[in-house]
């Protein structure tokens, strides 16, 4: 939990998410496309769509899923945002993206979905801690949002 004041402004509602969705995705596009680059052997264009098209899939499951977190947050009688609340934030996130991104990785790329899987995970382990460092910093920089405020 932390009570401390934004370092930039304190925002909230609908610019709070889109502000949060916009910063997540564009750094994530950029890592994913050097990832796929790096350890996939496919040229710039293919990287880069497979990280456009996983960018895509990834801001709609993150709005829903902020939305629906922050509809349990409210409903919670302890505020803010423990450790714990943080890991199960990115768990959640991260988990219910899986779902979406193996089927996806496995028709841009022509593999199975276990070879999805197994080229996810890696992404997994990397985005798991990414959510967590970025939602904490994005919170100190605009403070908590009103749900765990």
């Amino acid at each position: 939990m932390s009570s401390e004041s934004p370092l930039l402004f304190s925002l909230q509602g609908v610019r709070r998410r889109v502000l949060y969705v916009s910063l997540y995705e564009l750094l994530a596009i950029a890592i994913v496309t050097v990832a796929l680059l790096l350890f996939t052997g496919e040229g710039p264009a293919s990287a880069g769509g497979l990280a456009v098209g996983s960018s895509a899939i990834a801001i709609g499951w993150n709005l829903v899923f902020n939305a629906l977190f922050e509809a349990w947050e409210r409903r919670q009688p302890v505020r803010g945002r423990s450790v714990a609340r943080r890991v199960a934030h990115a768990i959640g996130f991260e988990g219910g993206l899986l779902l979406w991104l193996v089927p996806f990785f496995a028709w841009w790329l022509g593999v199975s979905l276990w070879q999805a899987l197994l080229m996810d995970l890696g992404l997994l382990v990397f985005f798991l801690v990414y959510t967590y460092v970025f939602t904490w910093v994005f919170d100190r920089l605009f403070g908590l949002p009103a749900s765990a405020g």
